[in-house]
């Protein structure tokens, strides 16, 4: 018994967290992960923006190469040719870094968590920045064409397509983000399911309710046209049904007292049914069924007592209660008699007055 007191013990002191920072200390760390963020960003900032001119030319491929003959992009405001390359220079490298802050936040967070939650945590946090990723490359390369292709190839005639830099990138940077973040839908059901929120089954039986909803998200997080909306429902749903198939190795076990919790329920449950839907049964078989029902944790020590011994059992509670009623008799004629004694005492005190 000692020894499982001592095995749990060394385990408890295994997963503790460290030993709690101050305030101030937590401060201090955040501003120097902060400052740390801000250099490695303002260093590829510095090293990509000499390139900012042809990486949006890169990032305005998927549209010129399905422009009409002749037809360019344009500059509405004066300070756009500037300001959009200079942009996207900037958001390429939060990007570039994501890597790396994820990492910093990571640094920040973990010595406040156990150590089973850091097993956890660090393979979903690079699955998370690797669908990340992958949804910006799916848009580029296959969404980005179709949308382009379907955007030109509708335009009335004695229309030219001009687009401008500033909006077409604020097009595309939504894009973007949108397929990066419903790339993440399998990391968020193997969270779900991991904290006990729900179950895969529960997810299946709700896969119809999913498929409605990807569509929603489509319709809101992507422009209004159907053919950008139906490519990105259908990765969500896709990863939807992929994400439950690596829940499975994420379920929770259930402990012995939600073991016991969970029986006592799914026996409520059977009462219930046999309450709504009664069945005809014999007395015999009734009497016998309740005589046979036995608490598992008392099963091994149950005896049955024969008549002599039931006998004997009941003749000693009718001792013990006999025995308390002559206590109880004697404690109430005590107290009769001190309120008669203190009664007297008082009569006489008022006579000698």
């Amino acid at each position: 018994m000692s020894n499982n007191k001592n095995a749990s013990a060394d385990n408890t002191s295994e997963v503790k967290p460290e030993e709690e920072m101050t305030f101030v200390s937590h401060l201090v760390e955040m501003r120097d992960r902060l400052l740390r963020v801000v250099l490695a960003v303002v260093i590829i900032f510095l090293s990509l923006f000499y390139f900012a001119n042809d990486l949006y030319t890169l990032l305005a491929g998927p549209l010129t190469r399905h422009l009409p003959e002749g037809s360019t992009m344009i500059a509405i405001d004066v300070a756009s040719p500037f300001l959009t390359p200079f942009k996207l220079t900037l958001v390429l490298s939060i990007f570039l870094c994501m890597p790396y802050i994820l990492h910093q936040i990571w640094r920040f967070v973990a010595p406040g968590l156990y150590q089973n939650e850091r097993r956890m945590a660090m393979p979903l946090l690079f699955a998370s920045t690797v669908l990340f990723y992958l949804g910006m490359v799916f848009a580029y390369f296959v969404v980005f064409p179709l949308v382009f292709k379907f955007f030109t190839g509708v335009t009335p005639e004695n229309v030219a397509v001009m687009t401008d830099i500033s909006k077409y990138l604020d097009f595309v940077l939504t894009l973007l983000f949108a397929f990066g973040v419903s790339f993440e839908i399998p990391i968020i059901t193997v969270v779900l399911v991991w904290m006990g929120v729900t179950t895969p089954e529960k997810l299946r039986a709700k896969r119809s309710y999913v498929i409605v909803g990807a569509f929603v998200v489509g319709m809101l997080l992507t422009p209004p046209d159907v053919i950008s909306q139906t490519l990105l429902a259908i990765p969500m749903w896709l990863l939807f049904e992929l994400g439950i198939i690596f829940s499975r190795f994420y379920v929770p076990k259930r402990d012995e007292e939600d073991d016991f919790y969970y029986e006592d329920e799914q026996e409520e449950n059977n009462i219930g049914g046999a309450v709504a839907n009664p069945e005809p049964a014999s007395p015999t078989t009734t009497s016998s069924a309740a005589a046979t029902v036995v608490e598992p944790e008392l099963a091994a020590d149950y005896e049955r007592m024969s008549e002599e011994d039931m006998d004997d059992e009941l003749d000693r509670i009718d001792d013990e209660m006999d025995a308390l009623d002559d206590e109880m008799e004697k404690e109430n004629k005590t107290d009769t008699d001190g309120d008669n004694s203190t009664k007297n005492n008082k009569g006489n005190e008022d006579e000698n007055k």
